[in-house]
């Protein structure tokens, strides 16, 4: 067990965990120090005591609690396999794009980390790539996105977007429920932050993709209105209104339900609701008819809409095998 290593990755996703674990931060950082009067025996008990001091006990987690970091987890699985796969899928990357992947597959690895020591013995067990059907195609390997891995790259970064997009609507879907628990609750949110940085990277990606190309095959490229052109439109950096329905190969819309509304999509401004991504609506107030100037994009894009777990799980489930219970 490298614990500095795990130490290392969380931190990449919750810069303060050092102020979490001690708040005489710079006595912790040279905690490696007195390593060699750490044994291997003492090193299990020294992490668990670790991590219930910085997120609190495992035990006592709330199953509303341990249902959305396991919900989330079950996300990063999806998005680690899928990086390391087309990582390791021949000539599928160009060379000049593949550190960025590499570097966003090293992330879902330390979120990986992160979510699992916070669960404890409560993590669902990793369910290995063979629990993924990346085509979309629940199992049958010969869904529409079957070509992501193999030599479509559009595609490839279509589903990266994707899956990215969910990842983030979830993590703020599910923050209401952690509120009881702010440091899980930093935590989570500070992944949602790599998530959404990973998105805007992908859709850059793709932006310049489409610039390049005068069609996309199979993979329609969903972006500025203004701009759409058959299957050429180059996508902002974020998401704007419904993203043309999503990234959505052939002409079956696989992933529009990513930027529609949740369950429930309406409420009283002060309910939980999950409106669609070209909601312009915020506490209650139209931005569109109180702001000069703002048209209806630029108000939806200046906020990320939640997604409920159901409809997060809905969308997952597209790309799970039948025989697996991830997302069920």
């Amino acid at each position: 067990m490298d614990l500095f290593k795990i130490i290392t990755e969380i931190e990449k996703v919750d810069p303060e965990i050092y102020d979490r674990l001690d708040s005489r931060r710079r006595v912790f950082k040279h905690f490696g120090l007195a390593g060699k009067a750490v044994t291997a025996a003492m090193l299990p008990g020294l992490v668990s005591g670790i991590f219930q001091r910085a997120y609190g006990q495992t035990a006592s987690l709330s199953p509303d609690i341990v249902a959305v970091l396991n919900l989330a987890l079950s996300l990063e699985y999806l998005e680690y396999y899928f990086y390391d796969s087309g990582l390791k899928a021949t000539g599928l990357i160009p060379s000049a794009d593949r550190p960025a992947f590499e570097t966003i597959r090293n992330d879902e690895s330390g979120h990986i980390k992160v979510l699992r020591e916070a669960l404890g013995s409560q993590a669902i067990a990793d369910p290995t790539r063979a629990a993924f059907d990346y085509s979309g195609g629940r199992g049958s390997m010969v869904g529409p996105f079957a070509a992501a891995l193999v030599n479509d790259y559009a595609l490839f970064l279509g589903s990266s977007q994707a899956f990215v997009d969910t990842g983030v609507r979830a993590y703020k879907g599910g923050a209401p429920i952690l509120m009881p628990n702010k440091d899980l609750l930093e935590a989570a949110l500070n992944i949602h932050s790599v998530e959404a940085r990973h998105s805007s990277h992908v859709r850059t990606v793709r932006r310049g993709l489409a610039a390049g190309q005068s069609g996309q095959g199979a993979t329609t490229i969903a972006g500025d209105p203004s701009n759409l052109s058959g299957k050429t439109g180059r996508p902002k950096s974020w998401i704007s209104g419904t993203d043309g329905g999503g990234p959505s190969p052939g002409t079956t819309p696989s992933t529009a339900p990513v930027y529609g509304a949740g369950n429930p999509a309406t409420g009283a401004p002060t309910a939980i609701f999950f409106p669609a991504e070209s909601n312009t609506t915020q506490a209650g107030v139209d931005i569109t008819t109180n702001t000069a100037g703002i048209t209806p994009a630029a108000a939806s894009e200046a906020f990320d809409e939640p997604l409920d777990a159901a409809t997060v799980k809905s969308i997952a489930r597209n790309f799970v095998v039948a025989s697996s219970a991830l997302f069920t």
